[in-house]
């Protein structure tokens, strides 16, 4: 009996995104109805603030001087109580509503990112079975619901059908795609949308071609959210297409005709800290 159960433990432990959650923590506030705003009058510039101080043109983040001042540490939880103030039942704009989502998912994680500095790793706090994990314990609260990283991802942003989105919400790893040193807004959105698309393919941990083999090499967020782009694999090269860096890659990948390698995800911290070391 203690055998089938200790395998059975083990076949668990092994599930990327399967267990219980553990204590749940609670950002922003609850906004009494006659406080509560439409989320297009939701301003983002103390986000916006924060993020051209602590983090550089490639997404890396300061986390070190962030975490060390206290005033910040502050703004940023102000700005989450500002976005508490949100009712998304009022009507709003689709650009509106998007930008505000991908805020708040950032900023959820850079302030999730904070309670546990210093750290390694998103991954050294996503228990698979018993214990705390950030993806489904880290709560904001928008007027008088909560919200988890994995709701706002599944429930709000990923139904809006823009697949861009996977290449704007960071999940503080350097194999996300840059965290855009402003944040975004509704009159900019599809600027920044693209180019921080183009951004992500011209980087080699995300893109690689093999003109000999007709093969790219994808990230990994290609492979979990393929259909986000597509059904099936000629879908998904089309939808990727134009972003490419290469011509020639633009050109095969247009055709659905080049083979796929997925390649490995790095989760380390994004973190300036990270960059220091590698220079020195």
């Amino acid at each position: 009996m203690y055998r089938s159960l200790l395998v059975a433990i083990l076949v668990l432990v092994q599930q990327p995104a399967i267990g219980w959650a553990g204590s749940t923590f609670t950002l922003g506030q609850p906004v009494p109805s006659d406080r509560r705003v439409s989320i297009d009058q939701i301003d983002h510039a103390a986000w916006d603030v924060l993020l051209r101080k602590y983090c550089d043109d490639d997404g890396l983040v300061d986390y070190q001087s962030w975490h060390g001042s206290e005033q910040d540490r502050t703004t940023l939880t102000q700005y989450l109580a500002h976005l508490s103030r949100a009712d998304p039942a009022r009507r709003a704009g689709k650009t509106e509503r998007m930008a505000y989502w991908i805020n708040a998912y950032n900023a959820v994680t850079i302030a999730g990112i904070m309670r546990e500095y210093p750290t390694t790793s998103i991954r050294n706090h996503t228990a698979r079975l018993v214990g705390y994990n950030i993806w489904k314990d880290l709560l904001l609260t928008v007027a008088d619901h909560t919200y988890s990283l994995e709701q706002i991802e599944h429930e709000k942003l990923r139904k809006m059908g823009d697949a861009r989105i996977h290449f704007a919400i960071v999940c503080a790893s350097i194999g996300c795609p840059r965290l855009l040193n402003r944040a975004y807004v509704a009159g900019r959105l599809e600027e920044q949308l693209e180019g921080n698309a183009q951004n992500f393919f011209a980087n080699r941990r995300n893109f690689r071609y093999d003109s000999v083999r007709r093969q790219v090499e994808l990230s990994a967020i290609l492979q979990w959210y393929g259909d986000d782009f597509g059904s099936g694999r000629q879908a998904l090269l089309s939808a990727i297409a134009d972003w490419l860096p290469d011509a020639a890659a633009r050109k095969l990948a247009a055709s659905g005709q080049a083979t796929i390698r997925y390649l490995d995800y790095d989760w380390n911290l994004n973190d300036q800290k990270t960059k220091k070391s590698h220079a020195e």
